[in-house]
């Protein structure tokens, strides 16, 4: 997926025509469309193509992702239920702002989650496990200076997927999915704003350890590079606090003077080449 210019990702009010949008979103057959609804509102969520803090209707999201009405209503309710978007009532829905002080916490939860399922993985990974996991490493490794951080996040939740499906524990998809995708929000913010290639590159390095920890089955080395990689994102909101633009976090912080350059497209360098 192309990265848009975070002035563009600034308009939720706008969505692309529903034709344009099954253009960007290919149909995929044989999918549950709630769940597909589902994937595909969450990337807008990370890619702050739905800013946080805007207001939006169901509608918008339904042309915005080319998915009829019953799956997108039915996506926008777990949605609600995760915390990422807050429906209200006669008032359409609100994008879940960025709380950086919420958010810090959230790691910490995040950090215990991930260690436990990490080690599970690592216990009950199967020899197809094993295949995928070699093989979104290696995507990893090969695309380098081309990525982006959308296809970053595509691998990224790929292989937290896989994690969670290899552990055995499946309920716990329902929780650790809103974190991450919290946590990919977050680094899509850093990386497109502050740290640009050089965060993407330390990023997708915390994220190839743990891949081989994990593969080589130790279980100790895995869980130390999962917290590292929580450590990171934790060091990533402290400089949003110190250095982003408070209207990147909520919205509704931008003034009418103000808006235009807050979304703005990212400064030079801040955002991975495009495909």
């Amino acid at each position: 997926m192309q990265e848009r210019p975070l002035k563009e990702r600034g308009k939720a009010t706008k969505p692309s025509a529903t034709a344009e949008a099954e253009s960007a979103w290919p149909l995929e057959h044989r999918r549950d469309l709630t769940a597909l609804a589902y994937e595909r509102i969450e990337a807008l969520f990370i890619s702050m193509r739905i800013a946080p803090g805007a207001e939006i209707r169901t509608q918008d999201l339904q042309a915005m992702v080319g998915i009829g009405r019953t799956p997108v209503h039915q996506a926008v309710r777990r949605l609600a239920a995760e915390t990422l978007l807050e429906i209200r009532p006669r008032n359409g829905l609100l994008v879940a702002p960025i709380d950086l002080s919420r958010e810090k916490r959230l790691a910490e939860l995040r950090r215990d989650l991930d260690r436990f399922v990490t080690a599970a993985a690592i216990r009950n990974m199967t020899s197809n496990d094993r295949a995928a996991l070699h093989h979104l490493k290696r995507k990893l490794e090969a695309e380098g200076p081309a990525m982006t951080v959308d296809s970053f996040n595509i691998i990224d939740k790929s292989f937290d997927d896989l994690l969670i499906r290899a552990s055995g524990e499946r309920f716990l998809e329902r929780v650790l999915s809103p974190l991450h995708a919290i946590g990919r929000r977050n680094g899509y913010l850093h990386l497109t704003q502050i740290s640009g290639l050089d965060g993407l590159t330390r990023t997708v390095e915390r994220h190839v350890a743990i891949m081989e920890s994990v593969l080589a089955g130790d279980a100790e080395r895995a869980c130390q590079a999962s917290d590292e990689l929580v450590e990171f994102g934790i060091s990533m909101l402290v400089d949003l606090e110190e250095h982003v633009d408070p209207a990147l976090l909520d919205i509704r912080f931008a003034t009418a003077n103000s808006a235009a350059a807050v979304f703005a497209p990212a400064r030079a360098g801040a955002s991975a080449p495009p495909e």
